[in-house]
């Protein structure tokens, strides 16, 4: 496996351990509510960069096409994160979904 392959993929791990972090712990914030959009985007952000990473893994073509889709989830996930910059989780996980991104996009 090449080096970019392998730095995506990196990143991409990295990105579904912060998200699920993330997720986790604003589960256990005082105002759940409040949190359900970033908790819904953590999921869909961890379970898109799993797919991807499986994918690229293993070389299929379709891994191509998720790049796309998994930097737009990344970005719509850090953007929502990074509003609630106050919480550690948050802060770690938009900088986690931002280095995802940028990897999806530089292998596009």
């Amino acid at each position: 496996m090449n080096n970019q392959h392998q730095s995506l993929l990196d990143a991409l791990n990295a990105c579904i351990a912060a998200c699920e972090w993330c997720a986790t712990a604003c589960l256990q914030e005082q105002d759940v509510k409040m949190m359900v959009s970033c908790i819904s985007l953590d999921r869909d952000c961890a379970d898109i960069c799993a797919l991807t990473a499986r994918l690229v893994a293993r070389g299929s073509v379709h891994g191509q096409h998720l790049l796309r889709e998994c930097a737009e989830v990344c970005k719509a996930c850090g953007d929502e994160c990074a509003k609630h910059s106050h919480m550690q989780h948050c802060q770690e996980c938009a900088d986690a979904c931002r280095r995802c991104e940028e990897a999806c996009r530089a292998a596009i």
